[in-house]
C-alpha cells in the first residue's frame, strides 16, 4: 500500500524544496510530474529555477490538465512528486475563459474531485509513495476578481480532499515544515 503525502504551504514557502527532499529520502527512482504551464518569462524562470534543483536522475513528465492520467499510467513502483495541485487547477479553471459561468465552474469543480479520488485511489495501490505538492490559498485575503475567488475556492476543496486522504501532511511556513495531525 503506498503512502500519499500531502505538502502544502504559501508562496515561497519552500514547500517544493521540503517535497523534494522527501523525494530524494526514497529507495524508489522519482518521478517529478509538472503541471506549471509557462505563460510568461517570469513563469518560465520559474520552470528552470525548479528543473535545476532536481537531480538527473529523476524523470519528469509535464501534466498541465492530465495530472489523473498521468497518475494512473505511472509505474507504481517509482515515487511521484506531483508538483503542483495549484498549477493543476488553474490550467483546467483557466481553461473555462476569464469569465467561466456559475455551472461550468460546478462542473469543473465536479470533475476536478472526481480526477483527485482516483488520484487518492491510485496511490493507494502504488508500492512507492505518492508526494503531492499544493499552495495553501485560504489564509491570505479575498481576492478581489471573480475569477480569483472562484480558483481559491477550486483549490482550497481539492486541496481538502488530498490532504484528508493523505498518510502525512505537512504545512510548510518560512522553510519550516509543521506536521499536520490526521483528520
Amino acid at each position: 500500500m503506498g503512502d500519499l503525502l500531502f505538502v502544502t504551504g504559501g508562496s515561497r514557502s519552500g514547500k517544493s524544496e521540503f517535497a523534494e527532499a522527501l523525494a530524494r529520502g526514497q529507495a524508489a527512482p522519482v518521478i517529478y510530474v509538472a503541471t506549471l504551464e509557462a505563460r510568461d518569462e517570469e513563469m518560465l524562470a520559474r520552470v528552470d529555477r525548479h528543473a535545476t534543483r532536481r537531480p538527473e536522475a529523476w524523470h519528469t513528465l509535464e501534466a498541465p490538465a492530465t495530472l489523473a492520467l498521468a497518475v494512473l499510467a505511472a509505474p507504481r513502483g517509482e515515487c511521484l512528486l506531483v508538483d503542483s495541485l495549484s498549477g493543476w487547477v488553474a490550467n483546467r479553471l483557466l481553461a473555462l475563459g476569464e469569465q467561466p459561468t456559475a455551472a461550468a465552474v460546478a462542473a469543473l469543480e465536479a470533475a476536478l474531485l472526481a480526477e483527485a479520488g482516483a488520484i487518492v485511489a491510485r496511490a493507494a495501490e502504488r508500492a512507492a509513495p505518492t508526494i503531492v505538492v499544493s499552495d495553501e490559498v485560504g489564509s491570505g485575503l479575498v481576492p478581489e476578481y471573480a475569477l480569483g475567488r472562484t480558483y481559491r475556492d477550486l483549490l482550497g476543496s481539492v486541496n481538502q480532499a488530498l490532504s484528508r486522504a493523505a498518510t502525512h501532511a505537512w504545512l510548510v511556513v518560512a522553510g519550516r515544515a509543521l506536521a499536520l495531525p490526521p483528520p
